[in-house]
């Protein structure tokens, strides 16, 4: 228990949570506060039954009170919003989601259901949506699969069995083949090396690795590449890609578009965004999915839900100096209504 003792109290006591079922998922929510580059906080003065009050006057009355419902869920943090939602259930017998789920629509009611879910539980519902139905979507797998923790992939395996009494390797070996499978299961697994320590002498060995496993040879060796990118620390890979440019003169995402091809080079290359800024890689996620015709608000609510209390104010900065305009403004121009002022608030504030 000593290791937590740095946590906000709303945090804590949600760790504290009696169910097996909260239990497992809660704790999540704290691994998630270390970010502090995150545009939300704990909100001051913070009462789960009066919230949990005033959503339910929101939800009851004749129509629908979304301010309310929107000022609430996006002033609290997630461990906030798991107590308001146990406030909730203890007060109505009522599951706060589904309330949700009965009284809004659309995006803004898939957005608002994010918000009082946890997130480890979250990020499994997502990998099942994106391996649900026709076709998979690979980009969902992808990003989920290359940006969260070893510690969070732990707990999203264990939400995914809670939900679905399925391993999630399981459907991830059903949906996805190949060296693709292989490497996605690596990262399932949550065995990636979180030490911020770096050892150049490995760096020198695994650069000199990879150059042997694809521009040295004739042929690829894709186990190669799938057990150094998929478990070696995030700074130990900064270092490596620096080596590999020595050895090789080549920049290593130009060797992996040169040596492999399809959604395994997609993943692999996201691995090499996320080592080099994870802000950045996000960020051209989200720009990824606000431009052109339509918008892809399955990773718009993602990505803006999940790094919330991370990575946000890092992600908007990339945003800004990549893309030349902020986030804040290309969310108000591609979206509407009750929607737009719900990722605007979560959104934080115009770069």
């Amino acid at each position: 228990m000593a290791s937590i003792w740095f946590l906000d109290l709303s945090a804590y006591i949600i760790h504290l949570s009696s169910s097996h079922h909260k239990g497992i998922l809660s704790s999540h929510s704290i691994t998630r506060k270390v970010g502090h580059r995150g545009t939300m906080q704990d909100y001051p003065g913070f009462s789960p039954s009066v919230d949990a009050e005033a959503i339910r006057k929101a939800i009851r009355g004749i129509g629908t009170d979304e301010e309310t419902l929107i000022s609430i869920l996006t002033e609290r943090t997630n461990a906030q919003r798991q107590l308001i939602v146990q406030a909730y259930q203890a007060a109505y017998g009522k599951e706060l989601k589904d309330d949700l789920k009965g009284d809004l629509s659309g995006h803004f009611k898939e957005l608002m259901v994010a918000l009082v879910t946890p997130p480890a539980m979250f990020d499994a519902k997502q990998l099942k949506k994106s391996m649900k139905g026709v076709g998979t979507s690979e980009h969902a797998l992808i990003e989920i699969l290359t940006t969260r923790t070893s510690r969070q992939m732990k707990e999203i395996s264990q939400a995914y069995y809670t939900v679905y009494k399925k391993s999630l390797g399981d459907d991830i070996s059903s949906e996805t083949s190949g060296d693709f499978r292989k490497a996605l299961l690596t990262l399932a697994d949550g065995r990636r090396d979180e030490s911020l320590k770096v050892d150049e002498q490995l760096a020198k060995k695994d650069a000199q690795i990879l150059y042997n496993a694809g521009e040295n040879r004739w042929g690829t060796d894709e186990d190669k590449f799938t057990e150094i990118l998929c478990l070696r620390s995030f700074p130990q890979l900064k270092l490596t890609f620096d080596e590999y440019r020595n050895i090789s003169q080549k920049d290593i995402e130009d060797s992996i578009k040169g040596e492999l091809s399809g959604h395994f080079e997609d993943l692999l290359l996201a691995i090499v965004r996320c080592a080099r800024s994870m802000p950045a890689f996000l960020a051209e996620r989200l720009h990824q999915a606000l431009k052109g015709v339509g918008t892809d608000e399955f990773t718009l609510n993602r990505i803006m839900v999940s790094r919330s209390e991370i990575d946000l104010l890092d992600i908007r900065a990339e945003f800004k100096k990549h893309y030349g305009y902020s986030l804040y403004s290309a969310i108000k121009s591609d979206t509407s209504g009750n929607y737009e002022i719900t990722l605007l608030k979560i959104c934080g504030r115009d770069d």
